[in-house]
């Protein structure tokens, strides 16, 4: 029988119908939340196989497929032993590589294989698959396409970013050749998402941030890209005001007060959630200026847990500190007026 899944807490309930998957299926699961199937044709080809309309219709989305395929095609696969084996083939190629004993990594840095440098990457966007739509082009795709290959390399690496409810926009042309912008509402339940959980390993980790007169909280998602950890944060939460649950709503939205926000949740939220869950990085690597406040938030730490001077943290923080840049033109740049800065940072001014 369809499993039906309560999504609301107050009546009246939203319940959504989610089909079981029968036992000799289950690996579909593990191999739906893990973004390694993008790049692996035959992982594609068994979620396709559950109806190829449904899967055109479902933009690719393995997750998103369980949730909406039939249940009586899931127990007539579960009877194919032809697609049960390749199911398993696929499924055993990816416990092969996410166990891994040996990467690029361990042969080459094999000093470090007991206490691993970790190396954190942030960025504002993201870019995998279709199916996970928190990027709007070049910038996204070289950080998707960074994390992949440090899952490949084997690399001690953990990824940042913000989780959008509306993404960016995409683009089509109507009959009369204009562009049209089409907006799509992300269904979190639908993403290869999961909760990011603290250091017990049991706590889902929601971090608060300061803003002018309030606290902003930001719950921590996590999503699997091979062996690399992306962890996306979102503050559309019902504990915000209507105003800051915005911040996460889409990417590159919104005027400079709002992009502060955004960048304030990525850089300082980023680096809180990363503590929050005793993760420890030796690098920090910001893929543009947006995550850029996360230097303010390691020197706040030093010298407030370590009692530095604010000179003596900057030097760490500095020498530990990468950026890149994918835009070096104004326009793909932001540059804040003094004011504004005053408004959302007069705390850090003081503790200086």
């Amino acid at each position: 029988m369809p499993e039906p899944v309560v999504t609301a807490q107050k009546w009246p309930f939203n319940v959504s119908v989610v089909p079981r998957v029968p036992e000799g299926l289950e690996s579909l699961r593990r191999i739906a939340f893990n973004l390694w199937f993008s790049w692996n044709f035959d992982a594609l080809e068994l979620f396709k196989e559950l109806d190829p309309t449904l899967w055109e219709e479902c933009g690719h989305s393995p997750v998103k497929m369980l949730r909406l395929v039939k249940q009586t095609r899931l127990e007539a696969l579960a009877k194919d032993k032809a697609y049960r084996d390749r199911l398993e083939k696929v499924h055993d190629k990816l416990e092969a590589y996410l166990n891994r004993k040996s990467t690029w990594f361990t042969k080459n840095m094999p000093k470090e294989k007991k206490d691993s440098p970790l190396v954190a990457y942030f960025s504002a966007e993201f870019g995998f698959h279709e199916s996970l739509p928190v990027y709007s082009g070049g910038l996204g795709i070289l950080a998707g396409d960074h994390c992949k290959s440090a899952s490949d390399l084997g690399l001690p690496f953990v990824a940042v970013g913000l989780l959008y409810r509306f993404g960016y926009f995409s683009q089509k042309i109507n009959r009369d050749g204009w562009q049209e912008a089409n907006i799509v509402d992300n269904v979190f339940h639908d993403l290869p998402v999961r909760e990011a959980l603290g250091s017990d390993g049991k706590t889902p980790v929601v971090v608060e941030l300061d803003m002018p007169g309030r606290k902003v909280r930001a719950k921590v998602w996590e999503v699997r890209i091979g062996v690399t950890r992306l962890f996306l944060l979102d503050t559309d939460l019902p504990s915000n005001a209507q105003d800051d649950r915005n911040i996460t709503y889409q990417l590159y939205g919104g005027d400079h007060d709002m992009r502060v926000r955004q960048e304030i949740v990525l850089g300082i939220g980023g680096v809180k959630a990363l503590d929050a869950m005793g993760l420890q990085p030796s690098v920090f690597h910001m893929n543009e200026g947006h995550a850029a406040f996360l230097g303010l938030e390691r020197i706040r730490m030093l010298v407030s847990r370590e009692k530095l001077s604010f000179i003596e943290a900057l030097q760490p923080v500095a020498a530990s500190s990468v950026f890149t840049t994918h835009t070096p033109v104004p326009a793909g740049n932001d540059a804040f007026d003094p004011k504004l800065m005053e408004k959302y940072f007069a705390d850090y001014i003081r503790a200086a």
